[in-house]
């Protein structure tokens, strides 16, 4: 018995050992990570908040690694583009993407689904998030959610509203918002937001959800006026535009948040570094100046708690494509 237990504690430490031996090179790899300049895609044009929020991260982490946090714009196909080639990419944590909602409502508005976030990529970091706003020509009939809701009763499926396209955060949001009210209105979906933006200053429309950074100058101009934020807290860049909850609908949100992911594959202390990193970036002034320019709030977290959001709102966006029938452009 003495023998048969020496073995056993003989193999058991040799496995031990072994994977010690295979851990050690992973761990040197991340105490020296990075070593050359990383890349960082975005799934959207530059100059937009997703963009920006990319670069003020990039530069934070470039300041705190040493190395350059490359972004690389792969705008197209509603942000697919860019996660494929991310999926795609070599799994060494050099190639990350600064993802959004897209992330997860691509997987239910898509079929056949065109990747599986959760089973291709690997969350990194959340970042903060930005409320969509529900805005009104300056010169609309209501002043708020009330009498919105009231108007809409009224004559359903009278009043139209603009979105930047079918399937858009912003799209989703109000489909959330018309069966939280009991209402209908009808979409107009455009191919972005400027000239659906454009349309509702005109008066060709009375209504628009977008993110609350492309309404901010036409409400300061006083073209637009927001009727609600439909995040948690009120923005600071519109501090008297009531929430969705303080309109009367708590428990009810819908906001544009991002997040840090990487090839699924990318070793796990890299990911954990990355994410220690984030964190701290994430505490700076300059990340938070950002989000804030944005009209949004960073928001700390575990990168179970990132994966646990993508699961849900994944769940969340393949109900509403199923009951809402929505397809995308």
């Amino acid at each position: 018995m003495f023998t048969a237990t020496l073995h056993r504690s003989r193999r058991l430490a040799l496995g031990l050992l072994a994977t010690v031996a295979c851990a050690a090179p992973l761990l040197a790899s991340a105490q020296s990570y990075p070593t050359k300049p990383v890349k960082v895609v975005v799934g959207y044009s530059a100059g937009g908040a997703v963009d920006a929020v990319a670069r003020a991260v990039g530069q934070a982490l470039s300041a705190s690694l040493g190395q350059s946090f490359v972004i690389d714009n792969k705008p197209g196909a509603g942000t697919n583009i860019a996660v494929k080639y991310v999926i795609g990419a070599e799994p060494d944590g050099y190639t990350l993407m600064m993802a959004a909602n897209a992330l997860a409502a691509n997987m239910a508005l898509y079929q056949p689904a065109p990747f599986d976030a959760e089973r291709d990529l690997v969350p990194v970091s959340l970042i903060g998030r930005v409320p969509v706003v529900i805005a009104a020509n300056a010169n609309a009939p209501y002043a708020n959610i009330a009498q919105l809701i009231a108007a809409a009763k009224a004559k359903p499926g009278s009043i139209s509203f603009a979105s930047p396209g079918n399937g858009s955060t912003p799209h989703m949001a109000i489909e959330f918002f018309k069966r939280a009210a009991g209402i209908s209105l009808l979409h107009i979906p455009y191919r972005g937001g400027s000239q659906a933006l454009t349309d509702v200053i005109g008066g060709q429309l009375p209504l628009a959800a977008m993110n609350a950074l492309e309404v901010q100058p036409h409400v300061k101009s006083g073209k637009l006026k927001v009727l609600a934020v439909l995040s948690p807290n009120r923005t600071v860049i519109f501090p008297d535009a009531p929430t969705i909850a303080e309109s009367g609908y708590p428990g009810f949100e819908a906001s544009v948040w991002y997040g840090l992911v990487a090839p699924v594959a990318t070793p796990k202390p890299i990911v954990a570094k990355l994410h220690a990193e984030v964190q701290k970036a994430l505490q700076t002034k300059e990340v938070r100046e950002r989000m804030t320019a944005v009209g949004g709030e960073v928001i700390p977290g575990s990168a179970d708690m990132f994966g646990a959001l993508i699961h849900s709102e994944r769940q969340r966006y393949e109900k509403l494509v199923r009951e809402a029938n929505i397809k995308p452009d």
